[in-house]
C-alpha cells in the first residue's frame, strides 16, 4: 500500500484532473475567461486575435506540459528510484512510460468527442505524446548528468 501511495497514487491523481479538465471544464472559452483578462491587464489594447492566439498557444504548452509531467510520474512509478541508484538506464522503462501516457492522450481525446463543448483531435494526442517524449527526456538528461558526477563511475 505505501508504494501505491508513493508512486501511483501522483499517477492516478494527475490523470484525474487530466479527465475532469476534458469535460466541459477545460473548454477554451473557460480558459480564455482566465487568460484573456490577465493578458489584457498587461496590454490593454490587445487584440482580441492575438489574444486568442495567445490562450491558444498557452492551451497547446499546457499540454505539452501535462504529459511531461505524467510521463515522468510514470516512469516514477514503474522504476521506483533509490537515492544513489546504480542501476543502468531502461529503455524499456522510458517506452513504457510514453506508451502509458500516449495511450492515456488517446483515451483523453475519445473522452473529449463525447462532450458537445469539446472535440477529440489526433493532433492533440500526437502534441501530448511529444511532451511525453519530452518528459521522459528530461529524466534521461538530468540521469546522465547525475551519472557522470558519480565518483569512480565509468559510464
Amino acid at each position: 500500500m505505501r508504494n501505491f501511495l508513493k508512486y501511483w497514487l501522483p499517477v492516478v491523481l494527475l490523470m484525474a484532473l487530466m479527465a475532469v479538465m476534458s469535460t466541459g471544464l477545460g473548454q477554451f472559452s473557460n480558459s480564455s475567461r482566465i487568460i484573456g483578462p490577465v493578458l489584457r491587464w498587461f496590454s490593454p489594447d490587445i487584440s482580441p486575435e492575438l489574444e486568442g492566439q495567445i490562450v491558444f498557444l498557452i492551451r497547446k504548452n499546457a499540454h505539452v506540459t501535462e504529459y511531461a509531467v505524467l510521463a515522468a510520474l510514470v516512469w516514477r512509478a514503474l522504476r521506483k528510484p533509490l537515492r544513489g541508484d546504480k542501476r543502468p538506464w531502461s529503455a524499456k522503462t522510458a517506452c513504457q512510460a510514453i506508451l502509458i501516457a500516449a495511450c492515456f492522450a488517446t483515451t483523453d481525446e475519445i473522452h473529449q468527442s463525447f462532450h458537445p463543448s469539446r472535440q477529440g483531435q489526433f493532433a492533440d494526442v500526437v502534441l501530448d505524446t511529444f511532451g511525453a517524449c519530452l518528459g521522459i527526456t528530461v529524466i534521461w538528461i538530468v540521469w546522465r548528468l547525475r551519472r557522470w558526477r558519480m565518483p569512480g563511475d565509468s559510464t
